[in-house]
């Protein structure tokens, strides 16, 4: 599976049709232990860079935007029950939502490993 990133810190892996979204490890780290996190209800729709999520460090709380638009499918109540998570596994187990794209085409305007590398070393 390939997966895309923003310069929000926010990644997106296509499971078939389906797009699962968390934050990054870079992310993670940088908000410290997250001891919240707010989610969508399924059903939602978001456009791109739209205000999808919130999570809750012992340092800020920080908004999560959708990287691409489409339908919320699925949310991560794992994470809900357990913010801790989100330090844990951020680009894996404790992704934030599933989201049914209605654009696939913004996933490829998205940042691919290497260009996310490349915005991390220049902040």
């Amino acid at each position: 599976m390939t997966t895309r990133y923003t310069k929000d810190h926010e990644w997106v892996r296509m499971d078939g049709d389906v797009a699962v979204i968390g934050i990054t490890s870079h992310a993670a780290e940088q908000l410290g232990d997250v001891v919240f996190v707010e989610l969508p209800a399924v059903g939602a729709k978001f456009k791109a860079h739209g205000e999808m999520a919130v999570v809750e460090s012992v340092k800020a709380a920080s908004d999560v935007y959708a990287p691409i638009s489409g339908e919320v499918v699925a949310v991560n109540d794992a994470i809900v029950a357990e913010p801790a998570k989100v330090n844990e596994d951020p680009e894996g187990g404790s992704w934030f939502v599933k989201l049914r794209p209605s654009n696939k085409s913004e996933f490829d305007a998205l940042m691919d490993a290497k260009a996310y590398a490349q915005l991390k070393e220049s902040a």
